[in-house]
């Protein structure tokens, strides 16, 4: 049998870090103080999904992030530090949170390129405060993971957090770090058939289809005496399977049904999960260079190449979908000025997924040191693609109208790592996932010259997307 490279090394490797873990639980002995030591480790290529399945654990915190188009993939498993909170103070306190993380942590091995650094994972709710108290995730939370996998460029790399003080066993942390390294290296990649079963679910539509488009109408009323430009309304359809949802076959199958759209995966920790294939980004900073996207305007691909340019041709030129997209533009633009940066607008194109395609204007900026992802994130949640173009107003009326907890449906979730950069999309194309049971989420943006019929059946086939992948 051929022992990787990888693998050799870190058994010599083990040496070198017993020494360096000894050295800085001394210096915490001395202080009285706790650090986080961030270990970097090249390891074989595998995939994330496969290794995501093997080790993560109901009963911890877990986040799965693939970005099959830019061919990067991350899996986080456990957590090593974490932190919840709400209200409206949120996105500064988790800031802060990851601020006080960094200040504690100590990189071990190779930390070139910059994901073989620590990431941290982000997950906030639609609002500020959950208003149903059964809602099972909070309205801001960040965790760093315990392991990390990270695939980019066809390299991977696997980080361990570890905490260090006084009473913590070094040689015991280095066992339990050479034996996960052996399970990764056992586990092999085998290619999986995308899995329907459909046929095993009963649903059940939580919002009777009049009263959808009653909400639409009353919207409509709004906006004609101009109390509101535009209100995004949601659906939503509960899901019943005979088994237990297949978290990781959902995945697979959201990757191979959606390749241009972002695959993810948040847990809770308490055994319920939300998943999705988001094809909105809501910001990615890479070198202090930002981009993200208006996309707003929506009609169904075509069933023929003819078909689908027709589709195409009467999106671009619909002065209701051009117009609901400029809402979003100029929304995005605004509000990345009033942090001081200067936003350039890119021409407007068509962003073609598998089942729907969107007028799509993605937005360059260059970020100030001083500006942090968080306040970039807090400062444009939520757009008018999700919410409405008076984001207070149209909060309002879609409490009003959704009787169900839209928690992190339409909200951020993303990541950032230890430099600054990060990504973050909209949780859109999303589900609620508790052992059989699952709720679906799907919304339409709703304004003048919106038809109550048309605006219910693109809700549906947005929430069919979603319905095909989950096994």
């Amino acid at each position: 049998m051929t022992v990787s490279t990888c693998r050799n090394n870190f058994l010599v490797y083990n040496e070198e870090l017993d020494k360096f873990l000894s050295a800085v639980q001394e210096k915490c002995l001395k202080t009285n103080s706790t650090r986080i030591v961030s270990i970097s480790l090249d390891i074989d290529l595998v995939d994330p999904l496969v290794v995501f399945e093997k080790l993560a654990q109901q009963d911890d915190l877990n986040f799965y992030w693939e970005n099959k188009s830019k061919g990067e993939v991350i899996a986080g498993i456990g957590s090593a530090a974490k932190f919840e909170t709400s209200g409206k103070q949120r996105f500064t306190e988790v800031e802060e949170f990851t601020r006080f993380c960094l200040e504690n942590i100590t990189n071990y091995g190779n930390t070139n390129p910059s994901f073989a650094k620590p990431y941290f994972f982000y997950s906030f709710g639609f609002f500020n405060e959950n208003t149903q108290v059964n809602y099972p995730f909070p309205a801001a939370s960040v965790f760093l993971p315990r392991w990390q996998i990270v695939v980019k460029n066809e390299r991977s790399v696997l980080v361990a957090n570890v905490i260090i003080n006084g009473c913590v066993n070094i040689r015991r942390l280095l066992q339990v770090l050479s034996h996960k390294v052996e399970v990764i290296y056992s586990l092999e990649y085998y290619p999986r058939n995308i899995n329907y079963a459909q046929d095993k679910f009963s649903k059940k539509n939580v919002i009777n289809t009049e009263k959808f488009k009653q909400s639409v109408v009353s919207a409509l009323e709004k906006i004609s005496t101009q109390q509101l430009t535009k209100v995004v309304l949601a659906d939503v359809l509960d899901v019943t399977s005979s088994n237990n949802f297949n978290l990781c076959q959902s995945l697979d199958n959201l990757r191979q049904l959606h390749p241009n759209c972002c695959t993810f995966l948040t847990s809770n920790g308490k055994g319920q999960n939300f998943i999705g294939a988001s094809p909105e980004r809501l910001i990615s900073i890479n070198k202090q260079q930002l981009i993200t996207d208006a996309l707003a305007g929506s009609a169904p691909r075509g069933q023929t190449p003819e078909e689908d340019a027709a589709n195409a041709n009467r999106l671009l030129s619909s002065q209701k979908e051009r117009h609901e997209h400029t809402l979003v533009t100029e929304f995005i633009t605004q509000r990345l000025s009033q942090l001081g940066l200067l936003p350039q607008v890119l021409t407007p194109r068509l962003r073609q997924l598998s089942n729907i395609q969107h007028l799509w204007t993605p937005i360059n900026a260059k970020v100030p040191a001083n500006v942090h992802p968080l306040q970039i994130v807090a400062q444009l949640h939520p757009t008018p693609a999700v919410a409405g173009a008076e984001p207070e107003i149209a909060c309002n009326e879609i409490r009003f109208c959704e009787s169900f907890e839209r928690g992190l449906y339409a909200a951020p979730l993303g990541w950032i790592d230890s430099d600054g950069n990060c990504e973050f999309i909209v949780g859109i194309r999303s589900a609620l996932i508790d052992g059989k049971r699952a709720r679906l989420y799907a919304g339409a943006g709703i304004v003048a010259g919106s038809d109550p019929d048309k605006e219910l059946a693109e809700v549906q086939l947005k929430l069919q997307a979603l319905l095909k992948a989950l096994v």
